[in-house]
C-alpha cells in the first residue's frame, strides 16, 4: 500500500467506490469519471506503480480477471464492444500511479474512436527503420 495513492485508498476501504468485482489482490469497481456507461478500472490491491512492476501471478491474476470480466461487463450494459487500454507511465496518459486497466464499453456510433487514436500522430517509419526498432525490441526482451 501506498499512503498517497487514491487506488490504495480505495483497495483497502478508506474511499468508497462501486465495487463490480474483488478478490484478494485485484479489484474492480465503476471509474468515476467514466468515458462511457459502464467503464471499469481494474487495479491489483497491492501498489505497483507501472506494468513493468507486477510480479507473475499478480499479473497474471489481474489480466485473467480483464479477460473473464470485459465480456460481461459488455453484456450488463448491452454493449457492441470494448476498448480495453492501460497507460503506463504520465507520458502515456497514466493519472493515478497505480496500475489499472480501463475497460471501456463501446456503442455502435457513439463517436469513439480506436485505440490507434490515442497515440497522436504516427511515425512514417521505412521498412529498415521498423526492422531495426524490432531487432532493439527483441534485444531488449532478451535481456
Amino acid at each position: 500500500m501506498s499512503d498517497d495513492c487514491v487506488f490504495c485508498s480505495i483497495a483497502a476501504g478508506e474511499i468508497p467506490a462501486r465495487t463490480v468485482y474483488e478478490t484478494d489482490s485485484v479489484l474492480a469497481f465503476l471509474d468515476a469519471n467514466p468515458l462511457a456507461r459502464g467503464h471499469t478500472l481494474m487495479i491489483p490491491k497491492s501498489h505497483a506503480r507501472h506494468v513493468g512492476d507486477l510480479d507473475a501471478d499478480l499479473a497474471s491474476e489481474l489480466f485473467d480477471a480483464v479477460a473473464s470480466l470485459t465480456p460481461r461487463i459488455q453484456a450488463a450494459v448491452d454493449a457492441d464492444g470494448a476498448n480495453v487500454g492501460v497507460n503506463d507511465g504520465a507520458a502515456a496518459g497514466q493519472e493515478v500511479p497505480h496500475v489499472h486497466v480501463h475497460v471501456v464499453p463501446r456503442f455502435e456510433g457513439d463517436g469513439g474512436a480506436p485505440i490507434h487514436a490515442v497515440a497522436g500522430e504516427r511515425p512514417d517509419l521505412s521498412d529498415d527503420e521498423l526492422d531495426a526498432v524490432a531487432d532493439e525490441v527483441a534485444a531488449a526482451i532478451d535481456g
